[in-house]
């Protein structure tokens, strides 16, 4: 029953967010509509952001990319959890392995590219004549590559973290997803390294794009307290009022997942505290980001009287 990599399991089964039987067909319908609004508003988003040329700009070249981290997001978590509600829900070792690298990987890039976004709006607020010169296609494109290349290696580390470890405690997840947490329940080799790579990769992952975030909105809001304007004032408000919602729902949940000793943890609590930044998050960005946004409703006009009248 080996495995290439040592390993006493070969298969592992995903209890869920719940073993109760009554719950599991509301949840099923309540989560499947949450992929549909999250598949729709992040597609909504790519299609509108690309088709109207006076949306290409790094604001939004950096709301395109969050958009597809939050569609990849969701499809690497939610068609797996959705199967779990309607039958026994088995994974194999390494279609674990590959969710676990993929979860990692895109949960990292969406914090890089809030920070992106947040430095984005500083440079915009506090900055203005200089914006196109510090926010240059090449200065954007470089913090994609560096948003993309932190999300590979914090990958590849928790991820060929979990490969050396040996599972033999059974090899049932009390989780929807194959996370770091439930996975480690189930070692029977010493997991010293994997916890301490967990805390240094989410430590930096969370805290240093989490003080960038910020102090860049404390600047902003100094700066906007000095605009006499109150239309100018207010809108600046509202564009922060959007991404702290989104950065605090994405980073609160996550270092309450993360950052505790993982003896201390209750894989129930983890269950919830993963449903906010896995599933939530990826739904409500969209939201967050066009719902008050002139120019997104400008584009979405334009689109659809593009599309009635041709």
């Amino acid at each position: 029953m080996a495995s290439g990599n040592d390993s006493l399991v070969t298969e592992f089964i995903l209890l869920g967010l719940t073993q109760e039987p009554e719950l599991q067909l509301p949840l099923f319908f309540l989560f499947l509509g949450i992929f549909v609004a999250t598949v729709v508003g992040n597609l909504g988003l790519l299609f509108l952001i690309g088709l109207n040329p006076h949306l290409h700009t790094p604001m939004y070249y950096f709301l395109f990319n969050l958009s597809f981290i939050d569609l990849c997001y969701a499809s690497v978590i939610m068609p797996n959890m959705l199967m779990g509600f309607v039958k026994k829900n088995n994974t194999s070792y390494s279609e674990c392995m590959a969710q676990l690298y993929f979860f990692a990987f895109f949960v990292i890039d969406e914090c890089y590219v809030l920070t992106s976004m947040a430095y984005d709006r500083y440079v915009a607020i506090c900055k203005p004549l200089l914006y196109k010169v510090i926010m240059s296609p090449q200065v954007c494109l470089m913090l994609m590559m560096g948003m993309y290349a932190m999300g590979f290696v914090g990958a590849m580390a928790h991820t060929g973290c979990m490969l050396r470890l040996t599972f033999c405690n059974g090899n049932i997840i009390n989780h929807f997803m194959c996370d770091i947490p439930p996975l480690l329940h189930l070692s029977c080799t010493s997991t010293y390294i994997n916890e301490l790579v967990a805390f240094i990769v989410v430590g930096i992952n969370v805290t240093v794009p989490s003080l960038t975030v910020f102090i860049s909105y404390f600047l902003i809001l100094s700066n906007i307290l000095r605009i006499r304007s109150t239309e100018g004032r207010s809108k600046a408000f509202s564009i922060c009022c959007s991404h702290i919602i989104a950065v605090s729902l994405l980073f609160g949940s996550s270092a309450f997942m993360y950052l505790k000793p993982f003896p201390a943890r209750s894989l129930d609590q983890e269950k919830i505290y993963t449903v906010f930044y896995t599933i939530v998050a990826p739904m409500m960005n969209p939201f967050i980001y066009s719902l008050r946004n002139k120019d997104v409703h400008v584009a979405l006009s334009k689109t659809l009287k593009r599309r009635v009248f041709s």
